[in-house]
Formats: C-alpha cells, structure tokens, sequence
C-alpha cells in the first residue's frame, strides 16, 4: 500500500495556458523523437540507447536479478535426488585365494526434501526479489532517461561553442581591419600610435579566445563519444536550428500523473515493497520450522542383485524446530526490517517532493530563460548600433579609440552571452521533458 502524498493541484510556475492544455496530457508521456526532431541529434541519441556502458550495465544487472528470482523461488518446491554406489575387484588366481569371482558391491536410491512454507517465509523473500527486480527495471528506465538529457544536453552545448566560435571568427575579421585602419591613419600622422596598440589589442583578445573554444569543442565531442559507447572522436554538429527556442505553453499534466510515469518514484517504490516483504520474512522466522526428507533405494553385493526388490530400503525423516532463545537477534531482525521500511518510505515520499520541485524549477526556467534572452538580443541590437556610431565618430576625427574598444568589447561579450541565453532556454526543454519523465520510453 502506496504511502500517503499529498499532491499539488498545479505546478507553480505553470501559466494558465500551460495548466488547461496541461490537463488532458503531458509532455512526459511524448517518446523523446517527438520532442527533439532534429536528425543529427535523433542518430545521436539512438547510438547512445543501444550502446552507452550503463544502460548495458543496467540491462545486466536486471538479468542477475531475474536469476535471483529464480534462486529465492526455488525454495518452495521440494527437492529430489537421485545418486548410487558401486564397488568391486578382481583378484588373480595366481594369488591363492579361495574367491571365485569379482567382489562386488553397490546401491542405488532416489531422496527427496521439502521444507513447508507455513508461516509465508519463502513467499515473502520471493516477493522481496521480485521487488528488487521491478526496482532494478526502472532504475534502468531512470538511467535511459537520464542519458537522454545528457546527449541533448552536451550537444547542445557544442553547438553553442560553435556559434561562439563563429562569432569569433567573424569580429576576428573586423578586427582586423580595424588594425590595418589604424595602421594607416597613423602612418599618415592622423592617429597617436597608442590607437594602433588599441586596436592590436582588440585583435589578440579575439585571437586568444578561438583556441580555448576550439579545444571545448573537441574536448565536448570527446564526452558525447563516451556516452555512445565509442572511443573519442569527432562527431557531427552542424544543424542549424539546434538553439531555436523551445514551443510556447507546453503540457505538463496533473502533478499526480508523477507517481506513474517518473522512474526514480517507481523505483523509490518497488523498493519500498521489497522492504516491507522482508517484515514478513523477519515474522516468519518466529514460527516452527518443519522439514520433511525421505529416500529410497535398493543395494546389494553383487552387481545382479543390487535391483532386486527384496534388496530395497525406504526410509522418511521428519523435524520440527522452534526458536527459544537467540539472546534478542530475532526481534533484532525485525525492528531492523521495521525501520528500514520507514527509511523507505521517507525516501519514498523525498523522491516525490523532489520530483514537484524539478518541474516546478524547469517551468521557472522556461519562463524566465525567455524574457532573459529577448533582453539579451535588445542588449546586442543597441551594442551593434553603439560600436557602428563609436567607429563613423572615430573615422570622423570627433572621438579617440578608447570609445571604439570599449563599445566594441561590450558587443563582443554582448554577443557570446546571447548565445549562452539562447543555449540557457533550449536546455529549459530538456529539464521539463526529464522532470515529467519523458526520455525513457522506447
């Protein structure tokens, strides 16, 4: 029995449009190629699926769970044995012995043993295992989810430090110029030198900057190889549309569909259930322990006797043990297996809440992440204009170049921080799709 939550009625930061379009479905319950539609990162994602070490490493450790099923199982049936022993020897004649022929002797029998599951004790390690394992599946689905946003989210990473590099590249260019400029004028006695050494100023500090972009760049392409199984490498990265922001008013669904659709609050509560299968197990070891064997067999001193049926052997066994005294190691299991449940539903009822936080954050973000990357465009728009005026003004003669550095700077940096605010809203897609649980389904 699933413990107490109490749900919110809406995620805060959810608008009203999110919440009405919210109620019918979620964004969750999309498969992730309906969400990123790009090709490049669909191929990305699809490698990562099929080859990355820990959904591997995941689907194994579900197979050494379904054998531990099998194991715990196995101790309610009986058990049956079959076995036979055979001795013999043939003594020359030349030895003077008064034997006639080969000394033989052997049995063979078959055995059985079953012990009862009265008091529910294998019944309930068998609910325990097959707990765990429904555990260890969605912690699968938990790591299939989380690789999901990791691949998004690097890539789009690296496509961030591309339009960077780009950015770069291109005031590399008019700064160049700008140099050559300034080198001219000062030849021609119009500038001080100290302009020259402003603009070679402006110049390195965007040479300086493709180096450490480019090694980003590679050292990214090196953590995606990883996530896809490979060995490092160079991967493909060229789709243009990869920071486009993310749709307007996207579904959430009710914040109960959480509890059904999360992996992490599945798992957090297959393994409460397994935990509260082991109370049974600790009860269990209270009661009487019955054990049931018998066997049969035939024997005899020579191989043609040994299945003569007047040669044959049955016997049964039967004990019962009771616990009296263990010096409180039994009570000792129980309240351990008590309090571990307890543990399991606060761990239970953390994951939950911590879920509600995680949609709630991303929705914040999404809102927010917006409203912050218009203003950075608006930012970059007025540096644009205020480096264009700042340099007609110096060609003019009516300003130094300081005015030029420093507008010319400003729309640098400008620049690189929209990028990182549009890279900033296209991640707001991937949190919500991970809080709401989407990214696992296949």
């Amino acid at each position: 029995m699933r413990p107490n939550v109490t749900a919110p009625p809406t995620f805060r930061g959810a608008d009203e449009a999110t919440i009405v379009s919210g109620a019918a479905n979620s964004l969750g319950d999309e498969q992730w190629s309906a969400v990123y539609r790009e090709p490049e990162l669909q191929a990305l994602i699809r490698k990562a699926l099929a080859d990355n070490y820990d959904v591997r490493i995941a689907a194994q450790r579900i197979l050494e769970q379904e054998a531990q099923v099998r194991i715990t199982r196995a101790q309610q049936f009986p058990t049956v044995s079959i076995g036979g022993t055979g001795i013999g020897a043939t003594l020359p004649s030349s030895l003077g012995t008064q034997i006639p022929s080969p000394l033989v002797n052997g049995s063979f029998n078959v055995s059985a043993a079953w012990t009862p599951d009265f008091w529910g004790l294998y019944r309930k390690q068998t609910e325990a295992a097959r707990a765990q394992l429904l555990a260890q599946t969605w912690a699968q689905r938990a790591i299939r989810l989380t690789l999901v946003q990791q691949v998004v989210t690097a890539y789009l990473q690296i496509r961030a430090l591309d339009a960077q590099l780009e950015i770069t590249k291109e005031t590399l260019k008019v700064r160049q110029d700008s140099v050559a400029l300034t080198k001219t004028l000062e030849g021609g006695g119009s500038v001080p030198l100290s302009d020259v050494r402003q603009a070679e100023q402006l110049l390195y500090q965007a040479t300086s900057e493709i180096p450490q972009l480019e090694q980003q760049i590679q050292q990214q392409e090196n953590g995606i190889t990883l996530l896809l199984g490979e060995n490092p490498g160079p991967i493909a990265h060229q789709d243009a549309n990869a920071l486009a922001p993310p749709p307007q008013d996207l579904p959430t669904g009710l914040p109960s569909q959480l509890l059904e659709r999360r992996p992490d609050i599945q798992q957090a509560e297959a393994t409460l259930i397994a935990a509260n299968a082991q109370i049974g197990v600790a009860r269990a070891q209270f009661f009487p322990n019955l054990s049931i064997s018998g066997s049969g067999g035939v024997g005899g001193d020579s191989l043609s006797s040994i299945f003569d049926t007047s040669g044959k052997t049955i016997y049964g066994i039967g004990t019962l043990t009771q616990p009296l005294f263990q010096g409180g190691k039994l009570r000792g299991q129980l309240q351990l297996s008590q309090e571990t449940k307890q543990e399991m539903v606060l761990t239970y009822q953390k994951t939950i809440a911590g879920a509600f936080r995680d949609v709630s954050n991303a929705l914040i973000a999404l809102n927010k992440q917006r409203a912050y990357r218009e203003q950075q465009e608006k930012l970059v728009e007025a540096a644009k204009d205020a480096t264009r005026l700042a340099r007609l003004r110096y060609e003019g003669g009516s300003t130094g170049y300081l005015e030029v550095l420093t507008t010319d700077s400003n729309l640098f940096a400008a620049q690189l921080n929209l990028v990182s605010a549009q890279q900033g809203e296209a991640l707001t897609l991937v949190q919500l799709y991970g809080a709401l649980g989407g990214g696992w389904q296949s």
